[in-house]
């Protein structure tokens, strides 16, 4: 009897840790588990800051592993390789001895928003543009200054600094590494040299010793450790093979390669990432472009990215406050009281800008708000028609930058997950965007483990990669669903563009 061998997939979020172990030759899932149940909390010590502890992800990792692995009774030596999916646009940093120095500045932080917008004046839009493809705004570089400036006793102990999926890469390996893709997404790179962007350190005063050792995004990365491999259920000297930021990565699980193909993902935030092969910006700097997965010197690959922080967790708040701060209230009930009103919720309107500065609103942060309440009229149906519906024109202002970039597409492909799951979001987005909605059955994890296939050699080409990917539901534009959605849309859009005014 031939003994299966399986790739192993990490999604390390801010929600909860998915391991997904694949069969190699299949290409099909065969154990997945999701730690914890609840969602992972997320500490704002101060209005518009978010943490995590490291540690925390790490130790959920552990508990899925060995979740999965009991499931399958797989082997020790039927692993072949392991792949990383994470969060993006964090911070991790540790002394020389791997300790971590304070807990992580995750994604939707919002405290570097001034740092990263006074590099931007001292720099120059026509630098941040055409060498960093964006303004450096609140990623990485900018939270790791932040830290120079304010926290400078922690600063002085730095050995490295890591994105998420390098912590958990270290945890695994030993090793503190990163890759091309990271640094971009982090705002270290130059695009017009290939390479770390020296002008940007030297502003920031940060030292180039802090970054890690750079290796390819597919490819031997470290190897399991003993300690590791321990903590695990697995065997010593299994390779890491791939790590990428969570929407490059889902992009890759969906096959989305090639220039002018789009990928979308619904969950705590909400992104839609297209391809293009020509490194280009924003003049806005309102959506972001970094190194894809699959970028080579003889096949260039960019990813375009428009993220709305407030999405899923807008519909985990509506949830968990419509039944009191408990459990009783399924996402499903809310889809089926959802499906009861009609297109405009009667004209009740959503903001969900309300997980910290949105980058699509040039780091504005109008919060998340509820517009056109009749007390006579509404009730918790049209709150959850109206949540789903004000994410999706929130996505759908987005992709108006997009189309303007020239990144248009008939077709978006997306995995049949998160706010995806729900028919009156899908039947939104399709008929407010205009484009055709294509659900896979993948997810982060799957797409981890499948990338870590291409990195240790099992599959030939990534091509090969995709055999067990499957499109499950096909949605098409109504037109006459389309037209009630956009005027709604426009609707939405005033309501939004008022509320920015008034804030400015």
């Amino acid at each position: 009897m031939i003994t299966p061998e399986y790739l192993l997939g990490y999604d390390v979020g801010s929600s909860s840790v998915k391991v997904t172990l694949l069969n190699a030759a299949t290409g099909k899932p065969v154990a997945s588990a999701t730690c914890p149940q609840t969602e992972m909390p997320i500490d704002s010590p101060q209005p518009g800051w978010a943490e995590q502890a490291p540690e925390m992800w790490w130790e959920n990792a552990q508990t899925a592993t060995r979740q999965v692995l009991s499931e399958v009774s797989a082997s020790k030596d039927s692993v072949l390789a392991i792949g990383i999916s994470y969060q993006m646009h964090g911070l991790v940093i540790v002394d020389r001895n791997h300790n971590v120095l304070r807990p992580s500045i995750i994604w939707c932080d919002s405290r570097a928003v001034p740092v990263g917008d006074a590099a931007f004046e001292k720099l120059g839009a026509s630098y941040c543009l055409e060498h960093l493809l964006n303004s450096p705004g609140n990623f990485t570089a900018s939270k790791l200054r932040w830290v120079r400036e304010n926290e400078r006793d922690v600063y002085k102990r730095i050995h490295k600094f890591m994105l998420p999926g390098d912590y958990i890469a270290m945890r695994l390996t030993g090793e503190v590494r990163t890759t091309v893709s990271g640094l971009s997404e982090g705002v270290f790179w130059d695009f017009k040299t290939d390479n770390i962007s020296e002008q940007l350190l030297r502003h920031y005063e940060i030292d180039r010793d802090l970054i890690p050792e750079i290796v390819p995004t597919f490819g031997v990365q470290g190897h399991l450790t003993n300690e590791a491999a321990s903590a695990l259920g697995l065997k010593a000297g299994i390779p890491v093979t791939y790590r990428a930021g969570d929407q490059p990565n889902n992009a890759f699980s969906l096959k989305t390669l090639e220039p002018g193909e789009i990928a979308a993902t619904a969950g705590t935030s909400g992104v839609v990432y297209g391809i293009i092969d020509t490194p280009s910006s924003d003049p806005e700097s309102r959506v972001n472009t970094f190194v894809h997965v699959n970028h080579s010197e003889s096949a260039r690959r960019y990813g375009v990215l428009l993220c709305v922080n407030g999405t899923g967790i807008m519909n985990s708040w509506l949830r968990r406050n419509l039944a009191g701060g408990g459990d009783g209230l399924s996402y499903e009930k809310m889809n089926q009281m959802a499906a009861s009103v009609p297109v405009g919720s009667d004209n009740v309107f959503v903001l969900p800008f309300g997980n910290g500065a949105e980058r699509m609103l040039r780091n504005r942060e109008p919060g998340a708000s509820f517009h056109g309440l009749n007390l006579n009229r509404h009730g918790a149906p049209h709150l959850c028609r109206a949540v789903q519906e004000g994410i999706v024109f929130s996505l759908a202002y987005g992709f108006d930058i997009l189309n303007k970039m020239g990144l248009k597409s008939t077709v978006v492909r997306a995995g049949k997950a998160n706010m995806f799951l729900s028919d009156v979001f899908s039947d939104a987005f399709v008929n407010t965007t205009g484009t055709q909605v294509e659900l896979f059955n993948t997810d982060g994890s799957q797409g981890a483990a499948r990338a870590a296939g291409v990195g240790c050699g099992y599959y030939s080409s990534m091509n090969t990669a995709f055999d067990g990917l499957t499109c499950l539901k096909r949605i098409e534009p109504d037109p006459k669903k389309g037209e009630a959605y956009r005027e709604a849309f426009e609707k939405w859009k005033t309501i939004l563009n008022t509320q920015l005014t008034n804030q400015s």
